[in-house]
């Protein structure tokens, strides 16, 4: 059984916080990382982690703040609504997500690099650079525009660029709910 459950939006949140742990040195094996599946399931998550009374923590998309801030006031966790709880509670957002704190950390050339040792024909993300709605735009926003485009492609190179870093590379809300989540 886990002594501590780190919730989750999605599945390349939980790939790239396996990942993380990997290169941070970090075990997990009594940890479970839940997908929540949109952080809209997030009480009824929250809520039966609670009441298995282990250590909860979390990451989430800086959008979905309020969902989060609510659910934590919900269940219990704090008596009052207000947004400078979550990373107290142990839940901590990537800005503005998980592919913008992974692409900032590593920088644009790196990412581009990683996507070149897959194979993957880089033709399709120069076709979405020249779209007139990102044509001009920085290369980080038209990155994170074409993770999210592909089938899986964000579950697929989460852990590909997290492997990529060094320790000190890895994003501060990666390594911050890994260190709550485990009672560090």
């Amino acid at each position: 059984m886990s002594s501590s459950v780190i919730l989750v939006e999605g599945e390349s949140d939980k790939a790239a916080l396996e990942a993380a742990a990997g290169v941070l040195g970090f075990d997990l094996s009594s940890t479970s990382i839940l997908v929540m599946n949109g952080a809209t399931n997030v009480v009824r998550l929250l809520a039966e982690t609670v009441s298995r009374s282990v250590r909860v923590a979390g990451l989430y998309d800086v959008g979905e703040e309020a969902h989060i801030v609510r659910a934590l006031f919900e269940v219990g966790l704090t008596e009052r609504l207000d947004s400078t709880d979550p990373e107290r509670l142990g839940f901590f957002a990537c800005d503005y997500d998980l592919e913008g704190e992974l692409i900032r950390a590593l920088g644009a050339a790196p990412v581009l690099n990683v996507i070149g040792t897959q194979g993957e024909d880089l033709r399709r993300f120069r076709s979405l650079q020249q779209m007139p709605e990102w044509r001009g735009r920085r290369v980080e926003d038209q990155l994170r525009r074409w993770f999210g485009s592909g089938s899986r492609r964000k579950v697929r190179y989460a852990a590909l660029l997290v492997g990529a870093m060094a320790a000190v590379e890895v994003p501060r809300p990666l390594r911050q709910v890994l260190e709550y989540g485990l009672g560090r």
